[in-house]
């Protein structure tokens, strides 16, 4: 295993447990600040370090109405706002090479979304900036096929590499967690994120937008943790009906503090 430094207080793969995660949309400053001060004061008060999460653009909605985010310059202005007054490191997604530039000059991490993990230049690109690297998935990939991803960003000399595990389609409009994917990503000596909310999603299976079952966020995660990872990925947001994006499978704050004290208390016997 090869451990990821993040900054001076927060390593992925060291034996501690992290928490990714925030709301999937940056929809505003306040909404952020108020998802990142209460997840930032749960994970202190469980002993669990925490990266914060949301992005500038969901890029790949359903529906070509549905509402995408606040665009790449006002996202960068929340997400750094975030880091400036919670001293948080901060995650989000990059969906082209030409946005890696600018975004690793704002955040702490880059992620690439699962859609997107074969995409070469973008992978090398995000592998240029010196930033760890974190890399979905793809719902149409098998877990051994994410080594090619790997070493893609390796191959640029960026050893800061990690993989998650968010769900493989099932059919249509369902996805599946195979347990034992995540045993073999971490084969790659790389560390692995169980992301909880997206494995709950449907993808499309309101017509115009994607649902979720989020009364299996908690058991798939329980189940992850049992197994082991490194990090766990969820999405939290105070009102999840009112959610920009993924608002069926997003938490609340009192489902989120439950995820995290039995996720806690797993982790730690794993």
């Amino acid at each position: 295993m090869n451990p990821v430094r993040i900054n001076d207080s927060i390593e992925i793969g060291g034996g501690r447990m992290t928490l990714i995660g925030g709301p999937c949309v940056a929809e505003s400053v306040e909404l952020c600040l108020e998802v990142g001060r209460f997840l930032a004061g749960l994970c202190a008060e469980l002993g669990i370090q925490y990266i914060f999460k949301a992005s500038y653009d969901k890029a790949n909605r359903s529906s070509n109405g549905s509402r995408r985010g606040p665009g790449m310059e006002k996202g960068l202005e929340i997400l750094g706002e975030v880091k400036r007054t919670l001293h948080l490191p901060v995650i989000t997604d990059v969906h082209e090479s030409a946005e890696v530039k600018l975004a690793a000059g704002t955040v702490d991490l880059l992620q690439i979304p699962a859609f997107l993990c074969r995409q070469t230049d973008l992978l090398h690109a995000a592998g240029e900036s010196g930033l760890p690297v974190n890399i979905k998935k793809g719902q149409f990939m098998a877990p051994e096929d994410m080594a090619g991803a790997v070493e893609k960003v390796r191959a640029t000399g960026n050893d800061r590499v990690m993989l998650t595990e968010r769900g493989t389609s099932f059919g249509y409009h369902n996805l599946v967690v195979d347990m034992r994917g995540l045993v073999t990503m971490r084969g790659f000596g790389v560390p692995v994120i169980f992301d909880a909310t997206h494995s709950v999603q449907l993808p499309g299976g309101l017509g115009n937008a994607s649902g979720g079952r989020r009364e299996f966020v908690l058991p798939l995660a329980r189940a992850a943790l049992a197994v082991g990872i490194d990090a766990l990925f969820a999405e939290v947001h105070p009102r999840p009906a009112e959610a920009w994006s993924d608002g069926p499978n997003s938490l609340d704050f009192a489902a989120a503090r439950q995820l995290l004290i039995q996720g806690k208390a797993i982790h730690d016997l794993a």
